[in-house]
């Protein structure tokens, strides 16, 4: 068998600085999902410095202030050239473009996610309005966005008063269903009821099924691990952590779309992690410069997230582990392409070294990368991942690919414990060169 080599350019340092000195890695049994109790937030990496871009300016006083991009000359080799950040005027025409193509009466999804593909511009409002086109919450004609939207917003208000109305409320409001609209006043009390209008479903202590009081304790475990878990995401950046009262309306929306998930998805429920990947979607929708949009942001991320959940929520079921279509399987193929693109790199890391895959790529693929850059670089890859007609899984999986072949040089020179080191605590990395990269190699695969 012919070894397929890597370009040498690949290797060079300028993609990539070196790492901080991480703490130790996690052994395969801390990364396997247990339960849906299972930590996988605490994966976190440590912070590192990473190229990051300018947020939009409506957004400017709820982010910390970061360098602008860098700007690296173009690089040659055997995939071409490629600009590394696209100039100033590149950017503009880019977002003239994009402008023109979202403002069209029928929008044109193929160009849409042409124009996805290597990240979008960070102008007011065009990430939002893609991104629910991409998701498949707006529809292409324009002129139904009104009445999908008014539909949409209305349905999530009625979960919202279904699943998260509180018990008591919820026995106020059959008693008087029943005729008792005034008992509490001829009682001469507010606030109780004789024990012959309380039915044993309505009791506080009751274990029935149809108990609203035991589906509620029930939930409570639930409810405490999301209010924990939102309330440690993203601490550096106010808009998700500062004591303000919007940080804290922005906490309330997060914990209710992800309580409502729980509730209505009753085989998944709350996994640790989701409140990552909810974070860019609804930071992006409560950033958007249109007031009707910013004010509708709770209900917007809540059907956007579901969509996007929906192409891995298998991932998040541990009975599906070893099956066809659970994290096993994408980690498998994850295997298969860096062994297509690079045998030698897959040979040394798998085989050499025993570093499997499971050990740093479970965290890449079920918190979609949200852990391994910094959280603006993020909005920019998940530009590429949702662009992708064949769903999010695909771009993912070719993005991991490039990231262990844009350090393969590092990987090749070093064992178990340096190249865990590396991989759970991935590099600062140039995002443009990143999706370049891999959108060449799995052009390479379509040959």
């Amino acid at each position: 068998m012919v070894r397929k080599k890597v370009p040498e350019w690949l290797n060079s340092t300028m993609w990539s600085t070196p790492p901080s000195q991480p703490s130790s890695f996690n052994d395969d049994s801390t990364l396997l999902r247990h339960s849906p109790a299972t930590k996988m937030s605490s994966m976190k990496k440590e912070e590192a410095e990473s190229i990051s871009v300018t947020p939009p300016p409506s957004t400017a006083s709820s982010v910390p202030s970061r360098r602008p991009r860098n700007n690296g000359s173009s690089i040659s080799g055997e995939y071409g050239n490629s600009s590394v950040a696209p100039s100033s005027a590149e950017d503009f025409s880019r977002q003239a473009h994009l402008s023109a193509e979202l403002s069209k009466k029928v929008i044109n999804m193929k160009e849409l996610r042409s124009l996805a593909s290597q990240s979008l511009p960070d102008s007011p409002g065009i990430r939002s309005t893609a991104w629910k086109l991409l998701l498949g919450y707006l529809p292409p004609e324009r002129s139904l966005w009104s009445s999908e939207l008014k539909q949409k917003r209305s349905q999530y208000k009625h979960y919202k008063d279904e699943l998260l109305t509180s018990p008591s409320e919820i026995t106020w409001r059959l008693v008087r269903s029943k005729g008792f609209d005034n008992y509490e006043l001829k009682s001469g009390s507010r606030c109780m009821l004789s024990r012959s209008r309380i039915t044993d479903e309505d009791h506080p202590l009751s274990l029935g099924k149809a108990s609203v009081w035991n589906t509620y304790f029930q939930d409570i475990e639930t409810i405490e691990q999301i209010d924990k878990d939102v309330k440690r995401t993203h601490p550096d950046i106010p808009f998700f952590s500062a004591e303000s009262s919007f940080a804290r309306s922005n906490q309330e929306s997060m914990k209710n779309i992800l309580l409502v998930f729980a509730k209505l998805n009753q085989g998944i429920r709350y996994v640790q992690g989701m409140n990552e990947i909810l974070a860019p979607i609804f930071y992006v929708f409560r950033n958007d410069p249109d007031e009707d949009s910013s004010s509708h942001a709770e209900a917007d991320a809540f059907f956007c997230f579901v969509e996007l959940l929906s192409g891995f929520r298998d991932f998040y079921c541990q009975q599906l582990d070893n099956s066809v279509v659970g994290i096993r399987s994408a980690i498998t193929r994850l295997s298969q392409l860096v062994r297509n693109h690079d045998e030698e790199l897959w040979r040394h890391l798998e085989i050499t070294t025993k570093v499997n895959p499971q050990f740093y790529a479970f965290r890449w693929i079920t918190l979609l990368l949200t852990q391994e850059f910094s959280f603006f670089d993020c909005l920019h890859i998940w530009d590429a991942l949702l662009s992708d007609p064949e769903g999010p899984l695909e771009s993912l999986l070719g993005i991991c690919c490039a990231m262990l072949v844009l350090v393969r040089r590092r990987l090749i020179a070093g064992d178990f414990t340096s190249n865990m080191k590396l991989l759970q605590h991935y590099p600062t990395t140039n995002i443009s060169h990143l999706l370049y990269v891999a959108n060449k190699l799995r052009s390479k695969m379509l040959v």
